[in-house]
């Protein structure tokens, strides 16, 4: 059975009773329908015991299928049904991937977030409303130029880019402005997928309304004839753009098939972006159950690095325990093996794939925290796979617990939830990967070497030139937020497994005053994906009775 007729054939609580259930009253959540709302900001206090903070971070990314977000939600139902006061914190999914080759971001199987139909198109409207506050920025800063540029901004150096929130290469560079006088003035420009916008990582940073009107004011949409940065507050709209997402902001309720509550907000990616759904929803969870599970975007290399040394500051909270999902598939395709050949029994190429969960292992315990390596079963995985990944694991002194969740919901991550409760008792003593004070390139060169476990940085003269520049503004102490592909620790996507002494080429850096870090783009990788040959989108069709089809 597919994933939306599983989602289709259940049975959920009205939003209303999923609220109680989570500990808010009908006059703190304000409804989108029977089955979705926002939770009210602010949230009023509530008495609390320590709550525990569980992120879940993942392999390297492959064609053969990892279901981290299947196993976090399988992992919150299962702790729900051990009795523990669990919610459930996930990003939204983009319309890229869902019209495009990933598919949605709402779990699978009998471990989804529903309804999924509306989760993983419009839901609540969030995209649409960042979407529109990011284009308007845009139209106002080309407005400014053309009603005769008080602050004196050079068209050639305005870098806030338009978004679209769907896979269109077409747009990745464009000119704009042609067709006469009147049209505006001439010049080159481009889009942005929306979840790569600074406007995505602010709202996910923001912790209240005052903050997020504060991080919108500094956004740098460009630069004067003389190099100076030209803001946002100088622009005189930060009230209008805040405006625009006076009800994105909010959190999203929704609930799982077993009706555990879940935060779905925020979604950005983590090849490209920070990759974590937002301080509001985490903290919302924290403040209403005593287990918070949440996940951080692609492999640990990425999302689940940006979780620690981005998002987690903002919060105030570091997880008291890592979840790691693996596959046996994805380890053998990591190890060599093609994926039409993913269903034969191979251990010498998971041992070889092995090496690559080896480095995340290492990579996340050099934070202080302990870790839990999840092993998402697949129908075709056999005993002597399952026992040989366990073992591998337990060679770097790390518990491996089997999962189920795709076939039996909570029921089958009983194990692991009761694994992963008892480490969130261990002690943490976070061990942050760099200081405040070190300059870009050291931060940089930190999280190559030893979360990558790469060897060297070589940064373009361009990257060079935009270092000085940096410094002498100020912004060369801010955190970075690495855009690299998911595919590979390196930044060739096709270096799988566990590559060594490689080095990550930064090619240009992007300041994101606003979201308070600066993105360092390596590589190849792109801020606005394309679709691929045979989009998702061909096999989506809607009923005459509104049902929809072929939505995974």
């Amino acid at each position: 059975m597919k994933d939306i007729e599983i989602a289709q054939q259940s049975e959920m609580l009205p939003i209303v009773e999923v609220a109680k259930k989570a500990g808010l009253t009908e006059d703190e959540i304000e409804q989108y329908g029977p089955y979705k709302a926002k939770i009210k900001l602010p949230l009023v206090q509530k008495e609390k015991t320590k709550q525990k903070l569980i992120l879940m971070t993942a392999v390297n990314p492959t064609p053969a299928g990892e279901g981290k977000s299947t196993v976090t939600v399988g992992l919150g139902d299962a702790l729900s049904l051990l009795g523990k006061k669990t919610m459930i914190a996930l990003r939204e999914p983009s319309l890229g991937p869902v019209m495009g080759m990933k598919g949605g971001a709402t779990g699978g199987g009998y471990s989804q977030v529903v309804p999924m139909e509306d989760i993983n198109l419009h839901f609540t409207g969030d995209m649409h409303a960042l979407t529109t506050a990011n284009n308007t920025l845009a139209a106002l800063v080309d407005n400014h130029i053309y009603q005769g540029n008080k602050l004196n901004i050079d068209q050639r150096r305005v870098i806030w880019k338009r978004v679209l929130d769907i896979n269109d290469r077409a747009l990745r560079n464009i000119v704009i402005g042609l067709g006469g006088i009147t049209q505006g003035i001439p010049r080159e420009d481009g889009f942005d997928i929306t979840v790569a916008s600074e406007m995505m990582a602010i709202l996910c940073l923001a912790k209240d309304i005052e903050d997020l009107k504060k991080r919108i004011g500094a956004i740098v949409v460009g630069y004067t004839f003389d190099r100076k940065p030209v803001t946002v507050d100088e622009l005189g709209v930060t009230g209008a753009i805040a405006l625009l997402l006076k009800d994105a902001l909010k959190p999203n309720l929704v609930q799982t098939l077993a009706h555990t509550p879940a935060i779905v907000h925020g979604g950005p990616f983590a090849n490209i972006a920070h990759g974590c759904n937002s301080v509001l929803a985490t903290r919302t969870a924290l403040e209403l159950a005593d287990y918070t599970v949440t996940e951080a975007g692609f492999g640990a290399d990425l999302g689940a690095e940006k979780f620690l040394d981005i998002k987690a500051p903002q919060l105030g909270k570091y997880p008291d325990t890592i979840v790691i999902v693996a596959t046996v598939r994805a380890l053998k395709m990591n190890g060599g093996v093609a994926k039409d050949q993913l269903d034969k029994e191979d251990v010498e190429a998971l041992q070889r794939g092995s090496e690559n969960l080896k480095r995340h292992i290492k990579s996340m315990k050099r934070y202080g925290i302990p870790v839990v390596v999840a092993i998402n079963q697949f129908t075709a995985d056999t005993k002597v796979e399952l026992e040989t990944l366990k073992a591998i694991c337990a060679t770097v002194d790390t518990p491996a617990v089997v999962a189920d969740v795709w076939g039996q919901g909570g029921k089958g991550a009983l194990e692991l939830a009761e694994v992963v409760a008892k480490t969130c008792e261990k002690p943490v003593q976070v061990q942050k990967l760099y200081a405040r004070e070190d300059s870009l390139e050291e931060k940089i060169t930190k999280i190559v070497t030893e979360i990558y476990g790469g060897k060297d940085v070589q940064l373009s003269p361009k990257a060079l030139r935009q270092l000085a520049q940096f410094k002498e503004l100020g912004w060369d102490k801010l955190p970075v937020c690495m855009a690299k592909t998911q595919y590979s620790l390196s930044d060739d996507p096709k270096a799988l497994g566990a590559p060594v002494d490689f080095t990550i080429h930064v090619r240009e850096f992007v300041p994101k005053l606003g979201a308070g870090f600066i993105v360092a783009l390596t590589g190849n990788v792109l801020t606005m994906p394309g679709l691929p040959k045979v989009p998702a989108a061909m096999g989506m069709d809607l009923a005459s009775d509104g049902t929809v089809t072929g939505l995974y």
